[in-house]
């Protein structure tokens, strides 16, 4: 998959470093992969919660952040929207 935002990565890994290495093997994990539909999303990762209009959400480091994506499976694309702490998360408007 071809990941896009990775400027926002950057920001949050300088922000909160004992995330970076979740982080860092998240983004290594999704450009090795070839998710051609959800289900082969969900099939790496279980607990991702797939949402409206081909959003995605993440949890890293034991759920104490949440990264918003959106997955074009057609073009192979993963769009980085947000990453932040879940308190940020129940704020955001999303789609």
């Amino acid at each position: 998959m071809k990941l896009i935002g990775k400027q926002i990565l950057n920001n949050f890994k300088e922000q909160h470093t004992e995330a970076r290495s979740q982080v860092e093997s998240w983004e290594a994990e999704v450009e090795e992969a070839q998710w051609n539909t959800p289900v082969d999303l969900k099939q790496r990762y279980p607990k991702a919660s797939i949402l409206k209009d081909q959003y995605v959400v993440f949890n890293i480091c034991w759920n104490k952040y949440r990264l918003l994506v959106q997955v074009s499976y057609k073009t192979k694309i993963v769009l980085v929207k947000k990453i932040g702490t879940h308190k940020e998360y129940d704020k955001w408007k999303i789609g």
